[in-house]
């Protein structure tokens, strides 16, 4: 229980580790950017894969289960379709922000920030499923995988409400909040999944699910838009044989 709520505090922090590092660096380049961005993408895809979807199909043993699995991806996949539908598109309405320099755009950023607070919650239950499980090393792996994503994330979160003229301490506040969202799923992930192993293969799946389309809806698009591809492109493979290794040696 102690590691699960440090790891929770953790991936939480590497919001607010971002929004800071938002702060120091208002003016990264696009380049640096998407490398980054391509590097937690290779991680969070070796920890969707390694760490929830093939012990998924390890544990429903069955032949058959293989549709139940993906079922539970597409159920993960879909759930977050729909909160796209209901939310802005993060990066979309990031862009929107930064290019107007006004308090008119106070809304926007509002409703900005609540888009990534929705978002991080089932980010926060795939990192929480993990540790129900029981599987210690790939709880910890898909933990990284998500608080890597998190940390250039939270350097999304600062420009647009800079821009929109809030204030630096209630943006860091506020930072720090879509940052908890992420600590309350992380504890929903866990105690779901241990109160009821029965439900362990599909939140697996669910969990893997979500952060497949996380990673796909969310942030491949946006590594490829500023003449980085090539970069982008070794940084996703590094990321993922990091935690492929990580995983091999940990067994």
């Amino acid at each position: 229980m102690e590691l699960v709520l440090i790891t929770a505090l953790g991936v939480g922090g590497a919001t607010v580790l971002g929004a800071i590092i938002g702060f120091l660096f208002k003016k990264l380049s696009h380049n640096l950017s998407d490398i980054i961005l391509s590097f937690a993408c290779g991680v969070m895809l070796a920890a969707a894969i390694i760490g929830l979807i093939l012990p998924s199909i390890e544990i429903f043993k069955e032949k058959w289960g293989v549709f139940l699995v993906v079922a539970g991806i597409f159920t993960g996949a879909i759930c977050l379709n729909i909160i796209d539908k209901i939310v802005p598109h993060l990066h979309n309405l990031a862009g929107h922000d930064q290019e107007k320099h006004n308090n008119k755009n106070i809304n926007k950023v509002i409703l900005f920030v609540t888009a990534i607070a929705i978002h991080n919650l089932p980010e926060g239950i795939a990192s929480g499923v993990g540790f129900g499980s029981g599987n210690i090393s790939h709880a910890i792996m898909i933990a990284i995988g998500i608080a890597l994503q998190n940390i250039p994330e939270g350097m999304v979160i600062i420009a647009p409400m800079l821009a929109a003229g809030i204030k630096p301490k209630k943006t860091l506040l506020i930072a720090s909040f879509t940052g908890f969202i992420e600590v309350v799923g992380t504890f929903i992930g866990y105690f779901a999944v241990s109160l009821s192993n029965a439900i362990l293969p599909f939140a697996l799946s669910f969990a893997g699910g979500t952060m497949l389309y996380v990673i796909s809806d969310e942030m491949l698009s946006e590594t490829h838009g500023h003449g980085s591809q090539r970069g982008a492109t070794y940084a996703l493979l590094i990321g993922f044989c990091l935690m492929l290794i990580f995983d091999v040696l940990l067994g």
